[in-house]
């Protein structure tokens, strides 16, 4: 039956394809994604396995329960979008101007609803409960893992699993690791109010630019020169506004930054030292400030036992290798899954040969091979649960 299931992927590949290029060419960002959440439902009244709408706000989550006993695994895939006008000049590019798949997730959806549909051709024959969670919302914090969550879907299972096509890593090659895998991802911001005036006689001012440039200078001792060298920190500042036109000294600029730490203790002490140095600069200056700080996600913390699994369960699909790696700096709020239960979230290589861009990058596009790849990971992965 495995090698049959592993079979139906080849056999389903145009379809999958199909699938992601559809999705592709209608994206729709985080919190609106309602046409694509219908589609999704059609999708699984069309394979005639149970599931739910409107899970936690455009969530939909179908499982699928095999005639014979065994642990419930739940696999999940986002579904969302981000606003960049896309530059890819493909015959899938995105119809909504400013709105493009530039992160992989219509590969995702298209995973996971051709492993639905894989293992529903098997599912009289099949041990065990699949849960597949189709995610609303992963770009824009707060997300849509914790308040689908809530719902109680994970109440009842086993180990949740999750990949992400990553065009950073060569086709063919999954990655994971055994404990801290990804980053906690934060945001702050911080407004400076000085006193504007004329750009030539900066003496009767207060210049907004001035100060805020020292802050973002300032900043930039935090991790190295207030960080323990052996921790690992990133604080970036991403955007400055401020001004309007040449010959007029601005009275406020805004900087806003994201922070990424492992360790709750790290993260505190970034955000007073954030706040002491942005402080500092404007006491100096006769400056006042304002500082909001976002948490966002947690850091994705893998499972060692299901960590293994996923190594174990990727080697055994043809054309396909492993390895363990380093933590990576960016985000995801997959950490909500895996606070809840046991599980493992992994990299699935999907660089397209001479066509690499970065994910959020409007040329962003994937090797449409590693969706393949991925569903089959993930009937590796449910077998290696049901096969002793």
């Amino acid at each position: 039956m495995w090698n049959k299931l592993i079979d139906s992927i080849d056999n389903y590949y145009d379809e999958m394809v199909s699938i992601r290029r559809y999705l592709h060419q209608y994206p729709e960002v985080s919190f609106k994604e309602e046409k694509t959440a219908k589609y999704i439902a059609d999708t699984y009244e069309k394979l005639g396995i149970p599931y739910q709408t409107n899970v936690g706000g455009n969530g939909v989550v179908a499982t699928l329960t095999g005639g014979k006993p065994g642990k419930k695994i739940a696999f999940r895939a986002d579904f969302d979008a981000l606003p960049i006008q896309e530059e890819n000049d493909v015959p899938y590019k995105s119809k909504i101007a400013g709105v493009m798949h530039a992160c992989g997730h219509d590969g995702h959806t298209a995973t996971l609803l051709t492993f639905a549909k894989a293992m529903k051709q098997q599912q009289e024959k099949l041990p065990g409960t699949i849960v597949f969670v189709h995610q609303h919302a992963e770009e824009y914090s707060p997300g849509g893992a914790k308040p689908l969550i809530e719902t109680g879907i994970l109440d009842d299972v086993d180990a949740v699993y999750g990949t992400h096509l990553w065009s950073n890593t060569p086709f063919g090659t999954v990655q994971t690791a055994s404990n801290e895998f990804m980053a906690g991802a934060d945001r702050f911001t911080i407004t400076i109010q000085g006193k504007g005036g004329h750009g030539a006689m900066p003496h009767q001012t207060k210049d907004a630019i001035v100060i805020a440039s020292q802050v973002v200078s300032n900043l930039q001792q935090i991790v190295s020169r207030r960080i323990d060298p052996l921790h690992t920190a990133v604080v970036t500042v991403g955007t400055f506004h401020a001004g309007n036109t040449f010959n007029i000294i601005a009275d406020s600029a805004t900087i806003t930054g994201t922070v990424r730490t492992f360790d709750k203790q790290l993260q505190e002490q970034i955000i007073k030292e954030i706040e002491q140095i942005t402080k500092g600069t404007c006491i100096s200056f006769d400056a006042t400030y304002d500082y909001n700080y976002e948490k966002g996600y947690p850091p994705v913390v893998n499972h060692p036992n299901e960590a293994a699994i996923v190594l174990q369960a990727a080697d055994q699909v043809d054309g396909q290798t492993v390895e363990e790696v380093v933590p990576s700096m960016t985000g995801e709020d997959f950490s909500y899954y895996l606070l809840e239960k046991p599980g493992a979230f992994f990299f699935t290589g999907a660089q397209k040969e001479d066509h690499f861009y970065p994910h959020h990058h409007p040329k962003f596009d994937i090797d449409e091979r590693a969706m393949a790849l991925a569903a089959k990971t993930f009937i590796k992965i449910y077998q290696s649960y049901h096969s002793n």
